[in-house]
């Protein structure tokens, strides 16, 4: 069973077609990009399935279960997580609180416990931190952990919002243009995150990206979309090699 299946996804904005029909299964365990030219609807893909949108027809279904009418408010909670195009932090907090908040979604505690600071409150607390100082480490954020996020480089930015999403303790990530506003060096060690967050961790990756160099270098599989549409599905090199994917891209008929 896969993690994750889209079945017929679409989405209408009036007479705007922004999503039409996408389908398409992520397995357990595996790196899925979908990539497409600006304006094909790959983020208004992420944020269906993150239930930020309401679709106009089709199916979500993660984990085998159907969670196309779920509040999006209860997405983390099933073990999903996500990234944005623009960095969505808390810029006068430190790197550790805006992790911490990532961690909100495997409190137990009631809020009279976490008023009263009880014993159940105080675990929940402990646990996670632990889980928190263990993403630092995983992806190198030491240096930074008490610095604020005002004050950080952009490509850390990047990378501390990544860790917030696995502070979450996710089954999948989705990771919306990982690689924007990257130098090459930075794109390189974000391929090498995603490699590490595959293997190490065991999580499944949906990507949304641009870097043809990231996505040839990370991806199991990948699907071209544009227009809303699906063009073409397979490897790396052979959806760039696709003449309708080419035709998409470059305008002109291969």
């Amino acid at each position: 069973m896969s993690l994750l299946s889209v079945t017929d996804l679409a989405i209408h904005f009036g007479g705007v077609k922004a999503v039409d029909g996408v389908s398409f299964d992520v397995e357990e365990g595996e790196v899925f990009t979908i990539v497409g030219p600006n304006g094909a609807g790959k983020s208004t893909i992420f944020n269906l399935i993150s239930r930020f949108y309401q679709p106009t027809h089709g199916k979500i279904l993660f984990a085998g279960e159907d969670i196309t009418q779920t509040p999006a408010h209860h997405i983390a909670e099933l073990g999903i997580a996500r990234t944005f195009q623009n960095i969505e932090l808390f810029d006068h907090s430190t790197v550790l609180q805006n992790l911490l908040v990532g961690g909100h979604t495997k409190r137990r505690a009631s809020w009279v416990e976490d008023v009263l600071h009880l014993p159940r409150s105080r675990n929940n607390e402990r646990e996670a931190r632990r889980a928190v100082e263990e993403v630092i480490d995983f992806l190198d954020l030491a240096a930074y952990r008490d610095k604020m996020i005002a004050g950080l480089p952009y490509g850390v930015r990047k990378v501390v919002e990544i860790a917030r999403a696995l502070a979450s303790d996710p089954k999948l990530i989705l990771l919306d243009e990982p690689a924007s506003g990257l130098s090459v060096e930075e794109t390189a060690d974000m391929a090498f995150w995603i490699e590490d967050m595959q293997k190490d961790l065991g999580l499944t990756v949906l990507m949304v990206e641009h870097d043809m160099s990231l996505v040839s270098a990370v991806s199991d599989r990948v699907l071209a979309v544009a227009e809303g549409k699906p063009l073409s599905m397979g490897t790396s090199a052979e959806v760039q090699s696709d003449p309708k994917v080419i035709e998409a891209y470059l305008g002109t008929a291969a």
